[in-house]
């Protein structure tokens, strides 16, 4: 038995930005039964939850910014409660607030704050991880440190499985070690060639140190075109006690558009026994 299926529309940002209703609908008849936001592009909540509800597709979660939510947690969260979001997700750490940094400690403050504003507007708070929470910390992981700081009916998982492949970890592996604590995984694929060169977030826009990566060593890359054992990553969701997979793809393969990428992901877990 096969879970719902979303797509992060972070994906599909461009679109979203000119057409934000009309993207949303495109999502559903390419098969998707949810979504996940990044970003509201001034639109408003009841209106979002009322198209929701017509087109039948369900506003699962939402990426919000961890400054936006720190600042103002409820009046941000009611937001994403009001359109029915059921989780809200941490999706990145600025560098100075990142494991390893004198910043670390009060970040994990910081999430506990937020967390305890989105659980009573009726929100579980996720974490979103890339590859940089796999550096260590007194032996450990750094994700694991941040989550077993916060309590689990405050914070879940929500596993990024091309971050933790990419930082050298068996995803499917990572899944499974948080069974019961991972309702929503992300699955996202790659290709990557030689010795990794270059930053590769700004590969997705995001202004960290470094040179960028090149697209001939690292390419996001529709699910099944790329690294991942993607049956193996949905089997361990599903033992893991999941309740969502959601597809993610920051860019493009080189010469395709937005709307390919996440309609071949969907296409091919669709055609997957599972």
């Amino acid at each position: 038995m096969s879970l719902p299926i979303a797509v992060q529309l972070y994906s599909v940002r461009d679109e979203m930005e000119t057409d934000f209703y009309g993207t949303i609908k495109k999502m559903k008849e390419l098969g998707y039964d949810g979504i996940e936001f990044a970003g509201l592009f001034g639109q408003s909540p009841s209106e979002i939850k009322a198209f929701c509800e017509k087109e039948g597709i369900t506003p699962i979660s939402a990426h919000v910014p961890y400054y936006d939510m720190l600042e103002n947690p409820e009046k941000v969260l009611s937001d994403y409660a009001e359109i029915g979001c059921k989780y809200v997700a941490v999706p990145y750490l600025t560098e100075e607030c990142r494991p390893g940094t004198e910043g670390f400690p009060a970040t994990i403050e910081g999430i506990k704050k937020i967390a305890e504003s989105a659980k009573k507007l009726g929100i579980q708070l996720l974490y979103h991880n890339h590859d940089f929470e796999f550096v260590k910390i007194d032996g450990k992981y750094a994700l694991d440190v941040l989550y077993s700081s916060v309590s689990d009916d405050l914070l879940k998982t929500e596993v990024d499985t091309c971050w933790v492949k990419v930082a050298g970890v068996d995803p499917a592996e990572y899944i499974l070690s948080y069974t019961s604590r991972s309702p929503v995984v992300h699955l996202k694929d790659y290709t990557a060639s030689g010795k990794r060169v270059g930053n590769l977030y700004k590969l997705i826009g995001i202004d960290d140190d470094g040179e960028q990566a090149g697209e001939d060593t690292f390419s996001f890359m529709p699910l099944g075109r790329g690294l991942q054992d993607v049956p193996a990553l949905l089997e361990a969701s599903k033992k893991a006690g999941a309740e969502w997979v959601i597809v993610e793809q920051d860019e493009p393969a080189k010469g395709e558009s937005r709307i390919d990428s996440v309609k071949q992901s969907i296409e091919y877990l669709k055609s997957l026994d599972w």
